[in-house]
């Protein structure tokens, strides 16, 4: 099932939770080991093959899965195998399935010196994405397929994705049902992967860069919200709630950072920084935009670019505890609390801007105020390790929010593969409506673990009931793990054990 995006209605944090955080955070410096970061760094990338559709590798960690929806495509004479299915249900929804790939790529981009042999894992998360991408971007002139599977049907029925047998319908946007949102995203993610393979396959990434650039034109030639041309079959599931104009902005950004055209600079300036915003998210792209474009400011010294740089850091004085201009909850563990449903999807991206923009600052030897709070890099890097730590167990259940990590972790997660049992041990079909009552529904944990899949996460009070029909906070997904692998990298070879 995914995941909805609302309007946040938190309050401000006040200062006894300023003092709460604190508290949390001195308990490394007093002692306590670090998380084993250099390992969850491996399953976080390592979760990505339990996502996989299509034709598996014979090189499969997760032996679990195997090959499914090899027809997608048929029905309207194209291939569309591969890609991702987003989070615990058997959809192939590409929004959120192309900023995940844009954020594998960034955290490659920025950490990948850091990544030591899960380079090539990042990599290979990565292409997996960009393969079917390029199937749907070129597979019809004119058209750009968003999406295989009818969610409405789908969510229906519990069953895996090797045997499903749902209608693989497939979506797309045209001139006429236009889609600025999800294809400005998709260009992104093109744009940002080819500079990821640019040494290392230079063919391929010229192919990404030149299919980015018509993706992105047929995104700001033809401007419309894919949630009006599509309606029910993407709303309420992955609606563009923030409208195209944030897509348009990020895409052009990364299209800039892959290829310095001044056309983009341009095209970028005139749509300016945006609104102010306090989250960042698959549906929100304008505090990421504006961190991206930041880069050019602070490391480029190119001064019209200082209109996103003060967009990013006023978002920062929105995230931090104790600025006076701070917007964002924490609960009394110290977790960034924005939304009820998947809150970790939004701790997770936050995080990556937050030790992102740290980096840059580091480099540009550069500090700022949020009103009489002094902000340096450290500030920043401080609270992202904080909130990393809190998932991976750092926290007052002890539990860690990562499947597969520390001793304790969620063994009841919202997710059909992981849940039923696996080909090898029972050949069968279950049927769509076969696998509520026997896997569904019981109090058994999951027979396969997902390793490295993240979850929702715990309630505004730090609790979590590990209850597999409570898709809020027990389903993973794929833009919870894409935007804490940079973090990660950041952290393992900053607190080596």
């Amino acid at each position: 099932m995914a995941v909805r995006r609302g309007t946040s209605s938190i309050c401000p944090v006040f200062f006894a939770v300023a003092l709460i955080l604190l508290s949390w955070g001195n308990a490394s410096v007093q002692g306590q080991r670090n998380p084993n970061y250099r390992e969850a760094l491996a399953k976080s990338i390592l979760f990505f093959q339990g996502q996989r559709s299509g034709r598996l590798p014979a090189i499969q960690e997760i032996s679990w899965r195997s090959t499914s929806a090899l027809s997608d495509g048929r029905v309207a004479h194209v291939d569309l195998t591969g890609g991702y299915y987003d989070a615990g249900d058997n959809v192939k929804f590409n929004f959120p399935m192309a900023f995940t790939t844009t954020m594998l790529s960034w955290g490659v981009l920025e950490y990948g010196n850091r990544m030591g042999p899960e380079l090539g894992n990042a990599r290979a998360a990565i292409r997996w994405a960009t393969d079917y991408f390029l199937k749907c971007a070129t597979a019809t002139p004119g058209k750009l397929y968003v999406g295989v599977g009818d969610p409405n049907v789908d969510h229906k029925c519990w069953e895996r994705p090797e045997d499903m047998d749902t209608a693989r319908s497939v979506f797309s946007v045209s001139p006429s049902n236009p889609g600025s949102d999800v294809a400005g995203e998709t260009a992104a993610a093109l744009a940002a992967a080819s500079i990821v393979f640019r040494r290392l396959d230079p063919k391929y990434s010229s192919l990404l860069l030149r299919t980015a650039r018509n993706v992105m034109q047929f995104a700001i030639q033809f401007r419309g919200s894919y949630s009006d041309s599509l309606g029910s079959v993407v709303c309420p599931f992955y609606c563009s709630y923030s409208g195209y104009t944030d897509e348009l902005l990020w895409g052009a950004a990364w299209l800039l950072r892959a290829t310095n055209d001044v056309y983009y600079s341009n095209f970028i300036k005139s749509l300016g920084a945006g609104d102010e915003t306090d989250i960042f998210s698959w549906d929100n792209k304008y505090a990421g935009a504006s961190v991206l474009l930041s880069r050019k400011a602070l490391l480029g010294h190119d001064n019209s670019f200082e209109p996103f740089r003060q967009h990013a850091e006023d978002f920062v004085c929105k995230i931090l505890p104790n600025s006076p201009s701070s917007s964002t909850q924490y609960t009394q563990g110290g977790l960034m609390y924005k939304m009820g449903e998947s809150n970790l999807q939004y701790v997770t991206a936050i995080t990556f801007l937050l030790t992102t923009y740290g980096k840059y600052m580091a480099a540009s030897k550069r500090a700022f105020n949020c009103g009489n709070l002094r902000v340096t890099p450290g500030t920043l890097r401080g609270l992202a390790k904080r909130q990393v730590d809190y998932i991976l167990g750092e926290n007052p259940l002890r539990l860690s929010y990562m499947v597969g990590f520390g001793q304790h972790y969620p063994t009841r997660i919202h997710h059909r593969g992981s849940s039923l049992p696996s080909l090898a041990a029972h050949r069968q079909s279950f049927g769509c409506e076969g696998g509520f009552q026997p896997f569904f529904y019981t109090a058994n944990p999951n027979p396969n673990i997902l390793v490295g899949a993240i979850v929702g996460g715990p309630s505004q009070n730090d609790g979590y009931p590990d209850d597999r029909t409570d898709y809020s906070h027990s389903e993973p997904a794929t833009y919870i793990n894409a935007a804490i692998v940079g973090p990660l990298a950041y952290l393992a070879s900053s607190y080596s054990r």
